[in-house]
């Protein structure tokens, strides 16, 4: 008996996911969406494998690709990764499209749609964009052996006129932004001010327009393979907001 009731744990565990994931998959199976994943800066597609693989259980149809955002100038990467994201999502069949983007990913999404139109267009998820800019971005820029070193992309995203995140506007699309509260490196210099992931201070991922806003405590380096961050990134992406149990956003 002991033996049965072990073997019935196991068969629990492994069993299928809870009836809103079974909801969203068969509503997938019918007309399947497409995902572009954007990583962010110095990254690779690797680092966002783990949502990959969360979404395509989910029933998604996933694109993760690598985009050289050591080489180009924000403008240039964002037509390169979204492009080659929304060919991609097409030659699948998608008939419509959703982007889950960190930190940089965001911000070419933002620079593309800003000028040009994304046919099939859905909802975005971004989790630590630097959507007001990147205060970490003024430090590189300012010290002389970091600015060398520094790729144009880096350049751009700095809090002053020229910044190409701040210079975007309002956002013309379903929006939700995931913003980390936890970092370890308060003795690192040049971390912007406030609370922050890190990297990427809260008040730097707000953007007018966006249809919700969320708190986690993660940090920026790996904030997209934590698992409450990818669960709330799925609901996001079927809901049109966030599942909480706090008052809902207000947008502004």
């Amino acid at each position: 008996m002991q033996g049965l009731t072990v073997v019935f744990l196991l068969v629990l565990l492994a069993g299928p996911r809870p009836a809103e994931a079974a909801t969203a998959r068969q509503r997938l199976e019918s007309s399947p969406d497409c995902v572009v994943l954007l990583h962010g800066l110095l990254r690779s597609a690797l680092s966002m494998k783990g949502m990959q693989w969360q979404l395509e259980e989910r029933g998604y149809q996933v694109v993760n690709e690598t985009y050289p955002s050591r080489s180009y100038s924000i403008q240039d990467l964002a037509v390169q990764a979204v492009e080659h994201g929304l060919s991609a999502c097409q030659a699948l069949g998608s008939a419509t499209i959703d982007f889950v983007t960190h930190s940089l990913g965001g911000i070419l999404v933002r620079e593309y749609a800003q000028r040009r139109d994304i046919p099939g267009l859905r909802r975005v998820v971004m989790l630590g964009p630097p959507n007001q800019g990147s205060q970490l971005a003024d430090y590189a820029g300012s010290t002389p052996i970091l600015h060398t070193l520094m790729p144009q992309a880096v350049a751009q995203l700095g809090t002053s006129d020229d910044s190409v995140p701040r210079g975007l506007g309002r956002v013309n699309f379903q929006l939700g932004v995931i913003a980390g509260t936890s970092s370890n490196l308060s003795f690192y210099p040049g971390l912007p001010d406030g609370p922050t992931d890190g990297t990427v201070a809260v008040a730097e991922t707000i953007v007018p327009g966006m249809l919700d806003f969320l708190e986690l405590p993660v940090g920026h380096t790996f904030m997209m393979w934590d698992d409450e961050v990818i669960e709330q990134t799925m609901y996001f992406l079927e809901n049109g907001f966030f599942k909480r149990h706090t008052p809902p956003f207000s947008a502004p």
